[in-house]
C-alpha cells in the first residue's frame, strides 16, 4: 500500500483551482477530495528512486473555504490519523477582499520538540500554532518564502549522523550535503515538523531559492564559480540542487496552465523514471544559466507578485557582471510593466535586499570597483578576496544592476495609473528593516509609495557582529566611511539616483512581516516568535505600520 512520506503542501491558489504537492512511497494514483465536490488526481512521477505528485483541482467557488482529504491509491493517508490539527482547507480569494501577504527568509529546520532549540522558537512554528489555534482568525493568503529554504552546506546534528551512517565524511564535501538523496534528507527534516507540515497543507505558498539552498555564496563571481568546479564534488551538488529545487519547490509556483504546457514535466511524467530527463535539464542550466527561467509571477486580485532569481540568473563575468541576465532582466521589465492600472500593489520578491545601510551598500559599491580593476591588479586580488570572505554579492555589488532595477522600480511606479506602493521584499540578512528611498532628482519620483522591506530569519541564528555591524551601517558615522570606501574604489559611474532612509528597525529575532493589501491601502506588520514564561512560544507583534492609507 502507497503510503504519504511528504506533503501534502498547497501550493497555487487562484479563485477556482488549486495545486498540491505530495511525496508517496511508491508508484500509485494520488487525489485529493474536497468537501464541496471538487476533486482531482495524477499519477506520480519518479526522480531517483522518489515518487512526486502536483494534483490540479478544478471548479472550485471563489470566496469559499473548503477542508479536502488525500488518498492515495483510493486510501486516505491526509488528515492524519489522531491529528491535534483542524482539518486543512483550501480557501479561494473572491478577488475583492483584503490580500494578506506573509513573508521571510532563512529557516533552518527545528530540532525535535523534546529537544532545546539553540536559536529560539520557530517563527513558522509559531504561526502555525496560531492559526490551529483558532482557524477563523486571521491567517494569511500566501507564503511568500524568499530563500534558504534548507541548508545544504549547515546541516543539522540529525542529518551529519544520518549522512555518516550513509557515506564517510572524511572526503568532501564532508558533512554537507552531496547529492539528490541527501537534499530529500533535507526536506524530510524540514517539512516533517508536525506545526510546519500542517501550516504549509493549508496556506499556499510561493518559493525561490537563495544561496544556502545549494551552498553559501553560491554565484559570487566567476572567480568562485571556477574555484567551485574544480572541485571533484561540486557538480554533483549543484545538478541535485537543481533537481531537488525543481522537485520540490519550483514546480508547486506555477499555475494549472503553465503546468500544462511545461515540456519538461511532460517529460518526466511521460517516462518510467525521469531521473535522466531532469539531471540533463539541470546540467543545461548550470552551464547556460540562460536557458531557464526561474522567475516567476503570481497575481492576487489587483496585487502583482513578481519572484526574482538573483542567483542562478546572474552574469559573472568580470566587467560585464549583472545580478539578472538580459532575457531575465527583459521578463522582469515586460512583467512590471504589463497592463498598467491591472494592479494596485507591485512586490518584487528578491531575496537579496536592493537597500541596504548605506554602509554596507558602499562597501560592495567599492569592492566591485576594486575588483573590476579600477585600482590595479594588486588591489584586484585583494578585492575578490574580500568579496568571497564577506558576502559582498548583493545588488550593491552590480552597480549597473542597482541602478536598472532602481529606474524600472520608478517607471513601474510613475504615471496616473501607477500603483498605490512598489515594495521590495527580501530576506537574506538576518534581521528585519524598512527602508524607503528619495529621488534626487525630483521629476524622476516616481508618484508610488516605494519600499524596501526585508525580513529574515524566520529560524536562524544572529550573531552579535551582524547585530553591531548592520547598526552601525545605518549610522551617520557609518555612512560617512562608505562614502570614503567608494572614493577609494575611483567608482567611475554617476552617482546613484537615489538616496535611502531607514524608517524602521532594525530589528532582530526569529520573524515574520506581513504586508496587508486592501485596495489602494497598505499596512505593514513585524511579529516576532517569543517565549512565554514557559508556555508555548507566540508571535508577538513588535511593529505595525501604514504604507499607504
Amino acid at each position: 500500500m502507497a503510503e504519504l512520506r511528504l506533503g501534502p503542501l498547497l501550493r497555487y491558489v487562484d479563485g477556482s483551482s488549486a495545486t498540491f504537492w505530495v511525496e508517496a512511497s511508491r508508484p500509485c494514483t494520488a487525489e485529493v477530495r474536497c468537501a464541496d465536490g471538487s476533486r482531482g488526481e495524477a499519477r506520480t512521477f519518479q526522480v531517483a528512486g522518489h515518487h512526486y505528485a502536483l494534483v490540479p483541482v478544478d471548479g472550485l467557488t471563489p470566496g469559499t473555504a473548503s477542508s479536502y482529504e488525500v488518498l492515495l491509491d483510493g486510501t486516505t493517508v491526509w488528515p492524519l490519523p489522531d491529528s491535534p490539527f483542524p482539518p486543512s482547507v483550501v480557501r479561494t480569494p473572491d478577488g475583492d477582499g483584503a490580500v494578506r501577504v506573509t513573508f521571510g527568509s532563512c529557516r533552518w529546520a527545528a530540532p525535535p520538540a523534546d529537544e532545546k532549540d539553540p536559536v529560539g522558537p520557530d517563527a513558522l512554528d509559531t504561526l502555525s500554532a496560531r492559526i490551529a489555534s483558532d482557524p477563523d482568525a486571521e491567517r494569511p493568503d500566501v507564503l511568500l518564502l524568499l530563500g534558504d529554504q534548507v541548508y545544504a552546506d549547515e546541516v543539522s546534528k540529525a542529518t551529519r549522523a544520518w549522512i555518516a551512517a550513509r557515506r564517510g565524511l572524511a572526503d568532501p564535501p564532508g558533512n554537507q550535503v552531496a547529492d539528490y538523496e541527501e537534499y530529500t534528507r533535507l526536506y524530510y527534516e524540514s517539512w516533517l515538523d508536525p506545526e510546519v507540515r500542517w501550516l504549509l497543507s493549508t496556506v499556499p505558498s510561493c518559493m525561490i531559492f537563495d544561496d544556502h539552498d545549494v551552498i553559501d555564496d553560491w554565484n559570487t563571481s566567476a572567480s568562485w564559480l571556477a574555484g567551485m568546479r574544480a572541485t571533484p564534488w561540486w557538480r554533483e551538488r549543484v545538478l541535485s540542487g537543481l533537481m531537488s529545487y525543481w522537485v520540490y519547490q519550483h514546480l508547486g509556483n506555477l499555475s494549472p496552465r503553465e503546468l500544462s504546457g511545461d515540456l519538461l514535466y511532460a517529460a518526466v511524467r511521460e517516462t518510467p523514471d525521469g531521473t535522466d530527463v531532469l539531471r540533463a535539464f539541470a546540467a543545461q542550466a548550470d552551464a547556460d544559466p540562460s536557458s531557464v527561467r526561474w522567475s516567476y509571477r503570481r497575481d492576487f486580485g489587483r496585487t502583482r507578485v513578481l519572484m526574482l532569481d538573483t542567483r542562478a540568473a546572474r552574469v559573472l563575468e568580470e566587467g560585464n557582471r549583472a545580478m539578472l541576465d538580459a532575457g531575465e532582466a527583459r521578463w522582469l521589465r515586460e512583467q512590471a510593466l504589463d497592463a498598467p492600472g491591472s494592479y494596485d500593489h507591485l512586490l518584487l520578491g528578491t531575496s537579496l535586499p536592493w537597500l541596504l545601510p548605506p554602509l554596507v551598500h558602499d562597501a560592495e559599491v567599492w569592492n566591485a570597483a576594486l575588483c573590476r580593476g579600477e585600482r590595479g591588479a594588486r588591489w584586484a586580488r585583494f578585492g575578490e578576496d574580500l568579496r568571497q570572505r564577506a558576502d559582498l554579492e548583493h545588488w550593491a555589488a552590480f552597480p549597473e544592476s542597482f541602478e536598472e532595477l532602481t529606474a524600472l522600480i520608478a517607471e513601474a511606479g510613475s504615471g496616473a495609473q501607477a500603483p498605490a506602493t512598489v515594495c521590495v521584499l527580501s530576506g537574506d540578512v538576518h534581521h528585519a528593516y524598512v527602508a524607503e528611498p528619495y529621488w534626487i532628482d525630483p521629476g524622476r519620483r516616481p508618484d508610488a509609495r516605494v519600499f524596501q522591506l526585508t525580513c529574515s530569519p524566520v529560524h536562524n541564528s544572529i550573531p552579535l557582529s551582524i547585530r553591531l555591524g548592520f547598526r552601525f551601517g545605518w549610522s551617520r558615522l557609518g555612512q560617512a566611511l562608505g562614502r570614503q570606501f567608494v572614493r577609494h574604489g575611483r567608482y567611475e559611474h554617476p552617482r546613484p539616483s537615489i538616496d535611502w532612509r531607514r524608517t524602521g528597525g532594525p530589528w532582530f529575532g526569529n520573524q515574520l512581516m506581513t504586508l496587508t493589501l486592501h485596495g489602494r491601502s497598505a499596512s505593514l506588520r513585524l511579529d516576532q516568535a517569543r517565549e512565554r514564561g514557559g508556555g508555548r512560544p507566540q508571535l508577538t507583534p513588535v511593529m505595525e505600520s501604514v504604507l499607504s492609507p
